[in-house]
């Protein structure tokens, strides 16, 4: 079960439904757990792939290379910019790069289209194809914790 609640936009001034998050986010342990229910290695060898994933992906990705998880999608780095960048095409180098950034892509299958829906095939986003049954949120949303001040 998804959940939505009634959100205002401040740009137009126009009511939208808004999907959020509940309760905590599952943890590495969860998924360890629930992967290793559901085939036939230990939750112990779940955690040391996962472990092992992003050193390893973060990696290739350092070498210019995009990660494609299969059922998930792409992975990759972006450079993040000096604000303004350079006058001239001379002056740009690596020295504006002023961070990184992690894309993701999620994988897209082709499936078979309904008969009498058109072309016979339809764009599928890996992760996002699945059935969701969506409900109005009635309850309180977590609020975050408040940064303990620095002393």
């Amino acid at each position: 079960m998804a959940f939505w609640k009634k959100m205002l936009m401040k740009i137009n001034n126009r009511w939208y439904p808004k999907s959020i998050l509940v309760g905590s986010p599952v943890s590495t342990e969860q998924l360890c757990k629930r992967i290793a229910a559901e085939s036939t290695v230990s939750a112990a060898d779940v955690r040391a792939v996962f472990t092992a994933l992003a050193p390893i992906m973060a990696d290739y990705m350092a070498q210019g290379r995009s990660v494609k998880l299969d059922g998930i999608g792409s992975f990759y780095f972006t450079a993040i910019a000096a604000k303004g960048g350079a006058p001239t095409e001379k002056e740009v180098s690596a020295n504006l790069i002023t961070g990184v950034r992690v894309r993701f892509i999620p994988e897209t299958r082709f499936s078979k289209s309904a008969a009498g829906s058109g072309s016979g095939k339809r764009a599928v986003r890996g992760l996002s194809d699945v059935t969701i049954e969506w409900e109005e949120w009635k309850g309180e949303e977590k609020k975050p914790a408040k940064p303990k001040p620095k002393l």
